[in-house]
């Protein structure tokens, strides 16, 4: 039940007069929240809780028309404010007045309201915008895809300012509506729930929901015409997937894949715990990719994964992310370890569940397969640094380390590490420090040795990720450099499942 707030004449004055006309200690928000490897990403003075997206997509023209309501709460005293974005703006109202505005450096738009804004305040800004979105570029970069019968938007660590102004932060969370009106015929995917669609005078709007905290590039859309499948999983999880209609030689693999995503976000929560979101699925469009992305709720594949049939494994990877990425999300990208090292590990795990190689066994074939002097160990997963963020390393002895954490807590505290850690941090945020300080206190002991090794130092490790110290020992007294192990059966899936990342090899 809403209550009418009600505020005496004196109340009203004093409150007026708190905010001088000369807004003395009120100063502009930061244009970034202060990332060490993305200072401009986000804003500084300000957090959200919720959009509001109401948009309107021409196909024919990739004309996007929108309008944008923010929820947000100021953290201190401002007299202007950032959003990023890179679209054209026609109009900005912040708690129902016209504020002025202007652009700066790659995606800033500074909004001035007509009242400076005393930190804690309730803020509503509303934001009108017109634009042909794929003509738009960052960092001479775009993350809206235009394809035959309309357009996708997906990116990471970029992608949702493309299509609504935003603090575009993965340590800003916040709730989503998303409404869209296209011409009938056309659909519209994006994340969460579909709560409507209805249609009147040749255009139809759909309306999606995502009601648990979302980071901004964990947002996607998709405008075109698709084939929806619909389901529950055997645990009750809502599934929705949707395939473009022309994906040609690929289709076929790709809903091979994608359709046993009931199936694997089951399988998974028996590692990770109870899925945290309302509804699960995929999203495969005619776009030139062979990359996904664990958008929330609503992966996005690119039609090239599946080019040498289906792949379980990526679907297995993206969807682990629904725990490790998306509900306990990095608090700055330095900590992109949190993400992709577990995501990469559940594939270990899906591996020997296929009886395909144990974990152990593809941690063993992944530290003999680079020798000491190759690029691989240049990288540090737990701080790659900001050219190496999405580097092979990260991904793959992002998951070794994890494996050597196995081998020093034992299997009993170490998986139940990885159902804890996303049960006890759902929906927040995180560092690699939390996390080893989480392990930490489920084991008993330090791990300082396993982190430093595997994530903090350069050069590849004396010792591989051994189960114990007789095999410790026996991996010493082995040639480092010789003979590989026998490549496990699932290797070269998992190979492809990251077959986006280019210096993989």
């Amino acid at each position: 039940m809403r209550k009418r707030l009600i505020v005496s004449a004196a109340s009203a004055l004093s409150l007026f007069l708190a905010v001088p006309a000369s807004a003395s200690g009120f100063q502009p928000g930061a244009d970034g929240v202060g990332d060490p490897y993305l200072p401009t990403a986000g804003n500084g003075g300000y957090r959200v809780s919720h959009y509001d997206i109401r948009l309107k997509y021409q196909p024919a023209t990739d004309e996007l028309e929108g309008t944008t309501t923010i929820l947000a709460t100021t953290t201190e005293n401002l007299s202007r404010f950032n959003l990023d974005f890179v679209l054209k703006v026609s109009e900005v109202l912040v708690n129902g007045r016209p504020a002025t505005f202007a652009t700066s450096g790659d995606q800033e738009l500074e909004i001035t309201p007509a009242r400076p804004l005393p930190k804690g305040t309730p803020v509503t800004v509303v934001v009108r915008y017109k634009d042909v979105p794929s003509a738009a570029t960052l960092y001479d970069y775009s993350a809206w895809h235009r394809t035959p019968d309309g357009g996708v938007v997906s990116g990471e660590p970029y992608g949702s300012t493309w299509w609504f102004p935003n603090n575009d932060h993965p340590s800003n969370k916040a709730t989503y509506d998303v409404s869209v009106m296209v011409p009938n015929g056309t659909q519209v995917v994006s994340n969460g729930v579909l709560t409507s669609a209805t249609s009147q005078a040749g255009w139809t709007r759909f309306n999606w929901r995502e009601n648990k905290p979302q980071a901004t590039y964990l947002t996607t859309l998709a405008i075109g015409k698709f084939d929806v499948t619909q389901d529950t999983s055997s645990k009750g999880v809502p599934i929705y997937n949707a395939y473009s209609k022309d994906l040609g030689e690929d289709a076929a693999a790709a809903r091979a894949s994608v359709e046993r995503t009931g199936e694997l976000v089951d399988w998974l929560s028996d590692y990770f715990g109870a899925y945290p979101f309302s509804s699960v699925g995929g999203l495969v469009p005619n776009i030139p990719s062979s990359g996904a992305l664990e958008t929330q709720t609503r992966i996005v594949y690119g039609p090239g994964l599946f080019a040498d049939g289906s792949n379980t494994s990526v679907v297995v990877h993206e969807l682990a992310h629904q725990w490790y990425g998306d509900s306990v999300s990095l608090s700055r990208w330095s900590d992109i370890w949190l993400n992709e090292g577990f995501a990469e590990y559940a594939q270990f795990l899906w591996s020997e569940h296929e009886n395909e190689g144990t974990a152990q066994e593809l941690a063993d074939y992944a530290y003999a397969r680079y020798p000491a002097d190759h690029v691989f160990w240049t990288v540090k997963p737990g701080d790659p640094g900001v050219d190496h963020l999405f580097a092979w390393p990260v991904y793959l002895r992002g998951a070794m380390a994890l494996q050597a954490l196995r081998n020093t807590v034992g299997d009993e505290t170490f998986f139940r590490i990885l159902k804890g850690w996303p049960t006890e941090r759902r929906y927040g945020n995180a560092t690699v420090q939390d996390f080893q300080a989480f392990a930490e206190r489920l084991s008993g002991r330090s791990l300082a040795d396993v982190f430093t090794t595997w994530l903090f130092t350069l050069g590849k490790p004396a010792v591989g990720p051994v189960p114990n110290a007789a095999a410790a020992a026996a991996a010493t007294a082995r040639p480092s450099e010789g003979a590989l192990p026998a490549e496990p059966k699932s290797w070269k899936k998992i190979q492809d499942a990251s077959s986006v990342h280019a210096d993989r090899k």
